[in-house]
């Protein structure tokens, strides 16, 4: 099984839109304002926003993780580029580096790269499967 797409809700498809081409996704799917899907820029996923009237609550909203080797070149361009960063990139313990923000609908996005610690941390089950 592998993870194929990521649905998210938003209150404007159009400001999204802007939003996550800016972050690097490629847009390839455009449904009126109702719906976009992108391509992310590396691997096979795809990620996707669908309109609605309103947003779950921000104590039970999304978080997103997209992964990039290139973090801190990433979030200096967003910089650039007006997007307001909320945890400049930094070194977790959990050992990965990792930046946060906000989409336009405030749903909760970590830019990171963790490298191999992402599916092989110190900590990993023994004997799990692969």
């Amino acid at each position: 099984m592998n993870l194929n797409q990521v649905t998210v809700p938003v209150l404007d498809v159009e400001a999204s839109i802007r939003f996550y081409t800016l972050l690097g996704l490629h847009l390839i799917v455009h449904s009126q304002r109702h719906y976009a899907r992108f391509e992310c820029p590396d691997g096979d996923a795809t990620f996707s926003v669908h309109r609605v009237d309103s947003l779950p609550p921000a104590e039970n909203g999304i978080w997103i993780y997209f992964e990039t080797e290139r973090l801190d070149a990433l979030v200096a361009k967003l910089i650039t580029n007006g997007i307001a960063i909320d945890e400049m990139p930094n070194d977790k313990p959990w050992l990965w580096r990792e930046a946060r923000l906000k989409d336009p609908n405030g749903n909760q996005l970590i830019l990171y790269y963790a490298g191999d610690n992402r599916k092989d941390p110190p900590w990993r089950i023994k004997n799990s499967v692969r």
